[in-house]
């Protein structure tokens, strides 16, 4: 049993990880949700916004000007916590690799490894956190945006809803949150 926690763990925090990993890298965080008749499906990213053809299926992007440039609050801060994120997920599913027991580096040490997956779960906990409030924040943000033009009767032809990366990454997260508490609370 204290080697399938492990196992389980780090298949869902590989999984999770990646839909980190995609979440931040897609460019439809928001999308075009009009009730009327769209020729165009919009979404929009962290790093582009694109738009396809409904008739034809052509697709084009436009990336931001610049990394650096002046752009939305939510934009910078989501980036900012799905990179860190991204980058906690891949150090802890390293240290979750070296504290599996098929793994035979270390294999006499078996309370290291156990500290080093106690390690991995925490560091795993750590990104799902940063992770889910970078995705909630772009998601509350979307949401507060649209609720004020609604309130004020402003029409401006578009309005945008949560898109499936946004999604992906809200999963991504609750994944690799569940695999932290799989991984710590399991094994103590």
């Amino acid at each position: 049993m204290r080697s399938a926690s492990p196992m389980a763990a780090f298949g869902l925090a590989a999984l999770s990880a990646l839909f980190l990993l995609l979440a931040t890298c897609t460019d439809c965080w928001m999308v075009n949700a009009d009730d009327s008749l769209e020729v165009s499906h919009k979404c929009r990213g962290l790093w582009r916004e694109c738009v396809t053809n409904m008739q034809d299926g052509v697709r084009t992007c436009d990336q931001y000007d610049s990394i650096l440039a002046d752009h939305p609050v939510k934009i910078v801060v989501t980036r900012a916590l799905l990179i860190t994120a991204d980058l906690l997920a891949g150090l802890a599913l390293t240290m979750l690799l070296l504290g599996l027991d098929c793994i035979t580096l270390l294999e006499g040490d078996h309370p290291l490894k156990m500290k080093i997956c106690y390690g991995a779960g925490v560091i795993l906990g750590i990104g799902s956190i940063l992770g889910l409030v970078g995705s909630v924040w772009y998601a509350v943000d979307v949401y507060l945006e649209r609720a004020m033009l609604v309130s004020h009767n402003i029409f401006l032809g578009v309005h945008y809803d949560f898109g499936w990366s946004c999604w992906l990454g809200m999963a991504g997260s609750l994944g690799c949150l569940v695999a932290s508490v799989l991984l710590t609370c399991c094994l103590c």
